[in-house]
């Protein structure tokens, strides 16, 4: 054996310790600061650094300024952060001698201490200077960046304003256009004092792009931009695009609301001529709103709305029309509003309640029953009949827990009048809405029962409407109604749509015929040569006739004149509603009656 040292032993565990070192080293600066390079590469550098750092400790003699080169060079790699800087001196101060395995002597720690020392001078030399470096580049970066940004931008402005305020589709001013321009006209020193708005829909526009697909519907959409640009008129000055299929035409120096109506009319006529797109005719038509007004007071805003408003009722009027907007009109709508938005919190408050109309039999003028009638007791407007707020709870469904309060009220108001006048029935209207829930033949039955009233003594009226189509929802619902022996009554029968054959099959008790069937009719309406005197009681036998072959009660409603309710009699009509025998009036009222009638002794 030998006694020289093993110098290939000892040179590969200084390897492995270097290879070692550098991993855990990479490892550490990798954590402190990020630099976009792959870790292969980072090992690399990190393994030369590390190799510079085994010599400077090792060799004799030492070489001055190895350490601070061994700084620079790692904030040259990019390892330039104070994190980077602390993970280095602490790692190297702490395992580089541990990983090359070299024995505990006070002269390497001395040395390697000054190479730390000697590292972190550099370090922050190269940092700083480097710092210097990429501040210049940052400042010449973005002086250059600005210049180019100010030639694009001057370049380009025209385009992306034309971006930003024209429609991409059909190359119309748009909606923002169009609001600045209308804005333009009610600022201060503005030349123009009356301006109009023709705002413009396309009607069922939706079918197109199901039925021919969008692509056809936008190539609409360009021959329909098309056709309102054409229209020529001096005081046309916009004509834009503002969403979707609705456009609008501003009208400037008018003189009145006709200027502004006579535009619609051209922009309609236009958009009436069948269009020719992709092989295939497009009839269409459009509604408009017309809006026409002053614009010097600072604000073109309203007017805007306005015409929006008048579009929403042409739209709802029919279609294929315009409407102008009118103050009075809008107001209602307002009025409407407001009624519908105040209902819930009134059905909660317990605000709606019943007048009751009497209803009389013809023949012996006693009083067989009551019409319940809806009546709102507003806090602020009073008491309100059913005219106002119906057809808002129609609309917003809340006609039916109103229905089923309403008619839990009649029920036990008839009940109580039953220990009067045994017999006394209660007519309540129902509407369409209520027919069509699954579970209203459910509540009437539960209504009976909590307020005792007999199910005969119940009618409900529906009308001609609800009984048009027999089938689904509404015929299940008669059919059950039917079965708890509730009386179905036809409402305002004469005006409606009501289909004979249904009138047969219907289980229904009775017919109430609209008031306008009691009235004589207008001699306007018949020849000179064919007018007979007798001709509405003729026809007014035979309705009432027909309702008794049917097997049904028949009742005339609006009947105003003594004169009125002996021609109905005289006709064969079974029982009478209208002011000659009673206004709607409160329960208590109809408790008068009932007692007058059944006991005169009493009142006198």
């Amino acid at each position: 054996m030998s006694d020289r040292p093993d110098t290939h032993g000892a040179d590969d565990r200084r390897r492995q310790g270097v290879e070692e070192f550098a991993r855990v080293w990479a490892a550490a600066l990798h954590r402190a600061h990020y630099v976009p390079i792959s870790a292969e590469e980072r090992r690399r550098i990190v393994t030369g650094l590390t190799e510079r750092l085994v010599a400077g400790v090792l060799t004799e003699p030492p070489d001055p300024g190895s350490g601070q080169r061994i700084g620079a060079d790692l904030v040259a790699a990019g390892f330039g952060s104070p994190e980077a800087l602390g993970r280095t001196i602490a790692i190297i101060g702490s395992r580089l001698l541990t990983e090359l395995r070299m024995p505990v002597d006070p002269a390497l720690d001395a040395r390697l201490t000054g190479l730390l020392a000697e590292l972190a001078v550099g370090f922050a030399s190269a940092a700083h200077d480097r710092s210097l470096r990429a501040q210049d580049l940052v400042r010449l970066a973005a002086l250059a960046a600005h210049t180019r940004a100010e030639e694009a931008l001057r370049v380009s402005e025209a385009r992306f304003r034309r971006f930003a305020t024209h429609d991409q589709l059909t190359g119309l001013p748009n909606l923002t256009l169009f609001t600045e321009r209308l804005g333009s006209l009610s600022a201060a020193g503005a030349p123009v004092a009356r301006a109009g708005i023709c705002c413009l829909d396309i009607d069922d526009f939706a079918a197109v792009n199901d039925v021919l697909g969008h692509e056809v519907g936008d190539l609409l959409l360009r021959d329909v931009a098309g056709r309102l640009g054409a229209i020529s008129d001096r005081r046309i000055d916009l004509v834009a695009r503002l969403d979707s299929d609705r456009f609008a035409i501003l009208v400037v120096g008018t003189t009145c609301a006709e200027d502004t109506v006579k535009i619609a009319d051209r922009a309609l006529a236009a958009l009436a001529v069948p269009f020719h797109v992709a092989g295939t005719e497009v009839p269409l038509t459009a509604s408009a709103g017309v809006a026409e007004g002053a614009v010097h007071d600072g604000d073109a805003a309203p007017l805007m709305r306005a015409s929006e408003i008048a579009l929403h009722w042409a739209k709802a009027d029919g279609k294929a029309t315009w409407r102008q907007f009118d103050r009075e009109r809008s107001d209602a709508d307002a009025t409407r509003y407001r009624l519908s938005a105040a209902m819930p919190a009134a059905l909660r408050r317990g605000e709606f309640t019943l007048a009751y109309q009497p209803i009389v039999d013809l023949r012996s003028g006693r009083l067989t029953g009551v019409e319940a009638l809806a009546r709102w007791h507003h806090p602020r407007l009073g008491l309100l009949s059913a005219a106002r707020f119906i057809e808002p709870a129609e609309r917003t469904g809340l006609v039916v827990p109103l229905g089923a309060q309403l008619l839990e009220q009649a029920c036990r108001q008839a009940s109580r009048w039953q220990r009067l006048q045994p017999g006394l029935y209660v007519s309540v209207n129902v509407s369409v809405r209520q027919l069509q829930q699954g579970g209203m033949a459910g509540t009437v039955s539960q209504v009976l029962d909590r307020t005792g009233l007999p199910p005969g003594l119940l009618h409900l009226e529906v009308t001609e409407q609800a009984v048009i189509e027999l089938s689904g929802a509404v015929a299940d619902t008669l059919t059950a109604l039917m079965k708890l022996g509730v009386r179905l009554v036809i409402d305002d029968f004469g005006v409606g749509y009501a289909n004979l054959a249904n009138l047969r099959a219907l289980p229904l008790h009775g017919l109430k015929l609209d008031a306008s069937l009691t009235r004589p009719s207008a001699p306007a309406f018949r020849q000179a040569s064919t007018y007979r005197p007798t001709t509405d009681d003729d026809f007014l036998t035979t309705v009432v006739s027909l309702g008794h072959k049917l097997g049904l009660t028949v009742t005339a409603e609006g009947i105003e004149t003594a004169e009125q309710a002996h021609r109905l009699a005289a006709t064969g009509c079974d029982n009478g509603q209208g002011w000659h025998f009673g206004r709607p009036v409160p329960p208590s009222a109809i408790t008068d009656s009932i007692v007058a009638q059944t006991h005169p002794m009493l009142t006198t």
